[in-house]
């Protein structure tokens, strides 16, 4: 079966993914978008679990504040400063503090089980590691600190 140009082109403009995965999800999904959607978010997280291991010596610490009324810090963490710098591993940092000043979590372990603000049924856990199969490196947030005032 041809693959069109165009439907690959609109999968990696959606999903950032490669042009050869994203031939590929179109393959194995007989061209369906969602399906091939799918199919790059598993493969992103079989790529995550492959990084885990590998150090993490680096990364961005993102500084976030709710109006003046809650302060949110976080260190995020990968294992070379070029992927720190990409706008996806910023963006990614940032989300987090948004869901640290929204939901509170007592530990790094309790940021990683809850669902994420923005996408009912993906954990936080999840997100981080489609991020890292993205990227392809393993990013950990290594602390954070939610500062609130009156508590």
């Amino acid at each position: 079966m041809s693959i069109s140009v165009d439907l690959i082109k609109q999968l990696r403009g959606e999903t950032g993914a490669g042009i050869a995965d994203c031939k590929q999800a179109l393959g194995e999904s007989d061209s369906d978008l969602d399906k091939a959607k799918d199919w790059l978010k598993q493969k992103g997280f079989l790529k995550a679990a492959s990084k885990e291991g590998r150090e993490v010596k680096t990364g961005i610490v993102d500084v976030y504040s709710h109006g003046g009324r809650v302060g949110v810090l976080v260190e995020l963490l990968c294992e070379t400063d070029f992927v720190a710098r990409t706008e996806d591993f910023k963006n990614l940092a940032h989300e987090l503090s948004l869901q640290i000043a929204s939901m509170n979590p007592s530990s790094v372990e309790d940021l990683l089980k809850q669902e994420y603000i923005r996408e009912a049924g993906l954990t936080i856990d999840a997100l981080i590691k489609s991020v890292a199969g993205k990227l392809g490196e393993n990013i950990q947030v290594g602390r954070f600190e939610r500062i609130a005032l009156g508590e």
